[in-house]
């Protein structure tokens, strides 16, 4: 039990070395610690609640299997995460009939001069900060991240909402660094598009000419 209790009260990368050196009550308090916030990662990227739970297993017998590989170049969480995603990502290609190998990118997609043009432009009724407050606005959220393409999804998910650098998505995900900063602008684009059906003020909506931009 004292064990246990000297584990709980560790840093994470206190915990890593204990784990690393065969404490088994140390990798339980990393598991405990990130078990729900992979699945949270996992359910956002695969989208499918089963999936979710598999690839949140295997991240974490990832861990074991791995976990003297860790080498402090980033935060135990950001290295966790990484993991989860390299895992979401069998999944979605599994699901796809592909193999696993990089991430795929595209001369055509992944350039400026083809972001999309926002179709519905106004002013929020309220301020983002005030809205997030809200229960059903944070569904809402949720809601417009299910709808992203999967590319996009996944790199929002992992810079915007977990925090990791441009260069850690782009580690993850086997992208360059470019690819990553153009689809995150994408999934930006898109995301506020449909927030702002949701939550413009319809009396300050403009009408952009496309034709003429």
């Amino acid at each position: 039990m004292k064990r246990f209790e000297s584990a709980a009260a560790g840093t994470d990368e206190h915990l890593i070395d204990q784990a690393a050196a065969g404490d088994f009550a140390a990798f339980q308090e990393l598991t405990g610690r990130f078990q729900s916030r992979v699945f949270r990662v996992a359910i956002r990227i695969v989208g499918q609640q089963q999936d979710a739970e598999d690839v949140t297993q295997q991240t974490f017998l990832s861990l074991i299997e791995h976990v003297d590989s860790f080498r402090g170049e980033s935060s135990v969480a950001t290295w966790i995460l990484r993991i989860a995603a390299n895992h979401a990502l069998k999944v979605l290609r599994k699901r796809r009939g592909l193999p696993t190998v990089a991430w795929e990118e595209s001369a055509d997609e992944d350039s400026y001069s083809t972001l999309p043009h926002p179709e519905f432009i106004a002013r929020w009724s309220a301020t983002p900060e005030t809205l997030a407050q809200r229960a059903e606005v944070r569904e809402q959220i949720e809601s417009a991240l299910s709808t992203l393409d999967e590319k996009y999804r996944i790199v929002f998910v992992l810079r915007d909402i977990e925090g990791l650098s441009v260069r850690e998505t782009a580690e993850s995900l086997e992208l360059t660094e470019a690819a990553v900063k153009v689809r995150l602008l994408r999934a930006r684009l898109m995301m506020r598009e449909q927030l702002t059906r949701a939550f413009g003020d319809e009396s300050t909506r403009l009408f952009p000419d496309h034709e003429h931009g």
